[in-house]
């Protein structure tokens, strides 16, 4: 194990420590303990009490995740080839970012309704713009020099796109892929806060009418390893993704 790895245990050691040695001086209601919340959390899923909860988020989370990264990096593509396209889609893009999604939440559960769809679009949405963004920076800054030589060797337009652009670019976009995939779980999570029987953030909502904050914290640790696992995946594929493309 790396110094960098031992060290960060150590410091996750210590922050449990705190936390335990803390939560004994308050109530319960305010700062629940972590063996406490670990309890909660082991007998949620032991139960089957969180499954159907996970699988709704986690099931938002790749539909959104899916329809905004393929939006995104069209458009990315788009704007970044077709300088007219930039020019006027980009301040459109610009002030629909703007905008939180929390506030337009309500208006997209008076659209689609209360079931999955809503938080589906949500979700799209806020992982629409880091794959678009990150899109067109990679299309637009390759190199020029070897544009010119694609250009010199006959290539057409799609081929210097296909071939070139978009392989030379690939890390800035899996970067913003990256971003996105995090951004994804906020977006579900926040769609279920708004409107929502089932999935983890309406289970948050939920323990907080029901004053149970244990289990408020056992849902907060399973949405973080929903995430991190998330981001992981993304990194193990991008990090072979580019070992297979150097061989």
């Amino acid at each position: 194990m790396k110094k960098g790895s031992i060290y960060s245990w150590l410091l996750f050691i210590l922050i449990l420590l705190l936390w335990e040695m803390l939560a004994k001086q308050m109530s319960e209601l305010v700062l629940p303990a972590p063996s406490v919340v670990v309890t909660t959390l082991i007998e949620g899923l032991t139960s089957g009490y969180y499954t159907p909860h996970i699988l709704r988020t986690s099931l938002e989370i790749v539909i959104g995740l899916f329809l905004g990264s393929l939006l995104g990096i069209l458009t990315g593509i788009l704007m970044g080839e077709v300088e007219f396209i930039r020019k006027l889609l980009f301040p459109y893009v610009i002030a629909s970012q703007a905008v939180p999604k929390l506030a337009l939440a309500p208006l997209f559960i008076l659209w689609f309704g209360f079931g999955m769809t809503s938080k589906v679009v949500i979700t799209a949405l806020i992982c629409f713009f880091p794959l678009m963004e990150n899109t067109v920076t990679a299309i637009q800054y390759t190199d020029p020099k070897k544009v010119e030589l694609f250009r010199v060797l006959g290539a057409n337009r799609w081929q210097t796109l296909f071939k070139l652009k978009i392989p030379a670019g690939l890390p800035s976009i899996m970067a913003g892929f990256r971003v996105a995939v995090v951004l994804a779980v906020v977006g579900a999570v926040v769609g279920e806060f708004i409107g929502g029987s089932e999935g983890l953030g309406a289970l948050i909502i939920a323990s907080q009418g029901m004053m149970d904050t244990p289990l408020m914290f056992s849902v907060l640790i399973l949405i973080t390893i929903l995430g991190t696992v998330l981001y992981q995946l993304i990194y193990f594929i991008e990090r072979h993704l580019f070992k297979y493309r150097n061989h």
